[in-house]
Order: structure tokens, then C-alpha cells, then sequence
């Protein structure tokens, strides 16, 4: 259960101003410049990079992390890199308690690894040159979520230079997040004795509604990735000696698609793929609609083109701002992000290809249990193809979501108190359509913590895409917000 309701706030005795000014005079002249170097480094996750231990890229970045660590010399920091054989490595550091009554343990997480480069950059930027312009720090990974480690620490060394009494900290930064996050539980699991009993989890790896105020993110959905694969042929052949004889690839995969999703509304069609949303988190995305507005669709680079002389741009699935949030956040949906069996375009000739795949990512409710899915999924796509073609779907696994738990009232006054004294403006809550698989683990582990879910990761800042960004001067004001919350365990 959550920990108990009589717990109040300790004096407020941190200097929100002072926080601010410490937090903005760290990241100008040192961790801005530490973030430039991350984004240099092609750090790509395991799923990304099946040499990654070779290639000594997530070695660099976790090394430098640690590093930077070691040479803030935080009073009563311990740091340690772990490593479990055949696994990415993590690190781990702990910081003993400076008030009298320790309580519960405060864990803080972040990760280093990150996603391809993806196309479609800017001409001046890539994934891997950063530039810094008008406070946005581009480049990939910074902002997803490279920037944890330094801004816990940083938030971490306000609370010292200010003498606030703070409990027990703990952090992990992982280094395998974007692949699912699977070498996480063994590490939980061999280090449960020195995490302690965590009362709050700080988790920095998630997005913002705005810049004008703390996010608290709610939900975050769950994920089924796989590669499905139809195959009609051991070769290519030619097109006008073979079509009309036999099936395109495309055309079974179109029909086996069909069965999962009605293509012309997106709705997934399997009902154990939906689940009944809360009144609360209903409650909650009325009233971030009502904050946000139009933005909630804006946020998106949207194509633009011409049609009969009129500038037009392509259209959302609703431009009702709720129902914008609930379609991003508590509705199932199927997307394709890959495809194999194509030629390049200069490259096609008539020739009918004898198999295409398609890499999917299907994100499910926060509710909905991601392992049972993955088995539905695959008898759904594979049984009975058409024409007896080979289909097959090779499942990565799955993540199931998360609901956080309910606030108690010392961490929601928390909250507020920190959004209102960096921006001027209450907390808000919203839900994320990513998927972070930690923290269900961390909720299993640690079924009383309040769970502290946000991060930089605002309008256009496109985590995963081109022309990724860090919101600098938002970052400097997360990390003061974050000293305050932690000033503020009972």
C-alpha cells in the first residue's frame, strides 16, 4: 500500500530561488558541455547494436557518466559500476542521509543508451554532431534521456550547498532502456538489499505537456514490437511472367494486417487489446485539454503541401484536445517503423518480390498485460494465411504499461509547491503514449514509493526522430523542482 496519509512535508527550508540560480550556473558552465560530448557518441542501445560490446560506445558514455560523478565530490556519494555477466552495465551510486530520521529511501533513474540515428534531419544537425541554438541542445540522446544522471546529481548537490537535511538516495542509470529494458530486473534483483525501502522514485525520462510548468506524467502505455514476415517465394521473379499467378507478398500482408486493424478508422480490432480508462485519468485529461488546447496536436511536425493553389497541411485523427490525450496515452495502435524486402526506389525493376516484412509496434493500454497480447497477436497474424504463404511473427517481447499509483498528500503539495516556485505555475498530469518498463518493475519491487514520472521532453522535442532536442532552460528549472520535491520526503 501507499505510505501512510499522516506524513506531512518537512519545513520548507530549501531557497527556491537559490535552487534555480545553483541549477542554471551548473548546467551553463559544465553539464551543457557534458552533454555536448554524450551526443557525440553513437551510443546505441543493444536492440540497435548487436555488437555493442565490441564497438565500446555505451562503455564511453557510462564511463564518462561516472567520471563526472566521482569529480562533483558529493558528500557521502558512493559510486560503483556494475556489471552482470553477458549484460549492459549500470551504474549505481548511494548517498547516506543527512537528517536524523533517515525514512524512506529516495531512488533516482536515468539511462545512457539511445535510439538509431534515424533520417530526415535538419542540414546543419545530425544524431551525432550537436549544436546548441536559441537554448535547444540538438543531437540525439541528451534529452532521452542522457541529461538524468547529470541533473539528479546536480539537484542532489542544491540540497548540500543549501545544508537541507535530505534521506537516503539511491541511483541506477541503465544502459539497456531503449531495448525494453530487459538487463534491468537482474540488476534490481542483485542489488534489492542496497536500494533499501524507496518511499520515492525520481525517474527523468519522460515528456512535458508544455515549458511552463512540472509534468507529472500518469500512465505510460505498454508495447508489443515484433517483425512479421510473408514470404511467397524463394526468389524474385518477373513481374508480368508472374503476377496474376502469384499472390503478392504486399497484398497477403495487407489481408493479414486486416485482422488486427481496421485500416481505415486505426482501431484495433482484438477487444482484449482495449481496456475501460479511469474516471481519474479522464478527470486529468480534461483539464490538461483545457491547459493545453490545440497544442496537444500542434506539437507535431505535420507535412504541409499545396492543393489547387491553397496551402493545406495533413490532418490529425480528432482535433478535440481531450480526445487527442486519450487517443495517445489509453488507446491501442498499430504502427509500422520498418520494412524489409524492398528495393530502393532507383533500384525496382518488374520483378514481384518474394517477401516483405514489416517491423511492427503496437502500444497497448496502460492496463492491458503485454505477454498475453504478444501470444494473441501472434495466432491472430500467423494462423490460416492466405494461400497458404509462410507468415510468421517474431515477437521481441512485450512491456505491459503502468497506472501510477494514487498520490498521497505530502508528494501532491510537493508537487505543486516546486512547479509553482520554478514556473509560476501548478503541477500538471499527463499521460505518455511511451512505454518506460521500469517502472511496473519498480512498483512490484517497491509497491509503496510515490512515483516521480517527468522529463524534458515537451512540444517538437522529438525524441527518437530527427532533429531531437533538449529544452536547456526548462531542464535548469526540472532540476531545482526536483531538489525541492526531494527536500520535501517526510
Amino acid at each position: 500500500m501507499n505510505a501512510p496519509l499522516h506524513r506531512e512535508i518537512p519545513a520548507a527550508v530549501l531557497n527556491d530561488a537559490s535552487a534555480l540560480a545553483q541549477a542554471t550556473q551548473q548546467w551553463d558552465a559544465d553539464i551543457l558541455a557534458r552533454l555536448t560530448e554524450y551526443i557525440r557518441v553513437p551510443a546505441k542501445s543493444p536492440g540497435f547494436d548487436a555488437d555493442w560490446a565490441r564497438h565500446g560506445h555505451i562503455e564511453t558514455v557510462l564511463r564518462n557518466a561516472a567520471a563526472w560523478v566521482e569529480a562533483q565530490k558529493v558528500e557521502g556519494l558512493r559510486l560503483e559500476v556494475v556489471r552482470l555477466e553477458g549484460r549492459t552495465p549500470l551504474l549505481f551510486f548511494e548517498i547516506a542521509a543527512t537528517r536524523a530520521q533517515a525514512g524512506d529511501t529516495v531512488l533516482m533513474y536515468g539511462h545512457l543508451d539511445k535510439q538509431p540515428e534515424f533520417n530526415g534531419w535538419r542540414r546543419d544537425l545530425g544524431p551525432w554532431t550537436p549544436k546548441y541554438e536559441d537554448g535547444r541542445l540538438y543531437g540525439r540522446g541528451a534529452a532521452d534521456d542522457g541529461y538524468a544522471v547529470y541533473a539528479s546529481i546536480a539537484a542532489i548537490q542544491v540540497l548540500k550547498a543549501q545544508g537541507v537535511p535530505h534521506p537516503r538516495i539511491v541511483g541506477l542509470i541503465e544502459t539497456c532502456e531503449e531495448s525494453g529494458s530487459y538487463d534491468l530486473l537482474p540488476y534490481i534483483d542483485a542489488l534489492r538489499t542496497r536500494l533499501g525501502e524507496v518511499g520515492l522514485v525520481v525517474c527523468l525520462d519522460s515528456g512535458a505537456g508544455n515549458y511552463d510548468q512540472l509534468w507529472l506524467t500518469t500512465s505510460l502505455r505498454g508495447m508489443v514490437a515484433g517483425t512479421l514476415k510473408v514470404e511467397v517465394l524463394t526468389e524474385g521473379v518477373h513481374s508480368g511472367d508472374a503476377s496474376g499467378l502469384v499472390p503478392s507478398s504486399f497484398r497477403i500482408m495487407r489481408q493479414v494486417l486486416d485482422r488486427l486493424e481496421d485500416s481505415s478508422t486505426g482501431r484495433l480490432l482484438p477487444a482484449s487489446f482495449h481496456c475501460e480508462v479511469p474516471a481519474e485519468r479522464l478527470a486529468q485529461a480534461r483539464a490538461t485539454a483545457a491547459i493545453l488546447g490545440d497544442e496537444v496536436t500542434r506539437r507535431f511536425p505535420w507535412a504541409h503541401y499545396d492543393c489547387d493553389g491553397a496551402a493545406t497541411s495533413v490532418l490529425p485523427t480528432t482535433d478535440d484536445p481531450f480526445q487527442a490525450l486519450i487517443n495517445r496515452t489509453w488507446i491501442p495502435t498499430l504502427s509500422v517503423t520498418g520494412a524489409e524486402g524492398f528495393p530502393a526506389l532507383a533500384d525496382a525493376g518488374n520483378v514481384l518480390r518474394p517477401y516483405t516484412a514489416f517491423k511492427l509496434s503496437l502500444r497497448l493500454p496502460p492496463l492491458v498485460d503485454a505477454a498475453r497480447a504478444v501470444q494473441e497477436m501472434k495466432a491472430l497474424l500467423e494462423d490460416n494465411a492466405p494461400y497458404q504463404a509462410r507468415v510468421t511473427f517474431d515477437s521481441r517481447g512485450g512491456a505491459t504499461g503502468w497506472n501510477a499509483p494514487p498520490m498521497v498528500p505530502w508528494f501532491e503539495q510537493a508537487l505543486h509547491a516546486a512547479s509553482e516556485a520554478q514556473f509560476g505555475a501548478p503541477c500538471g498530469y499527463i499521460g505518455q503514449g511511451g512505454t518506460i518498463p521500469l517502472m511496473n518493475m519498480l512498483e512490484r519491487g517497491f509497491p509503496k514509493a510515490q512515483m516521480m514520472v517527468c522529463g524534458v521532453l515537451g512540444p517538437r522535442s522529438n525524441a527518437h526522430g530527427p532533429n531531437e532536442f533538449l529544452h536547456v532552460p526548462y531542464a535548469k528549472k526540472l532540476t531545482a523542482a526536483v531538489a525541492r520535491v526531494i527536500a520535501s520526503v517526510p
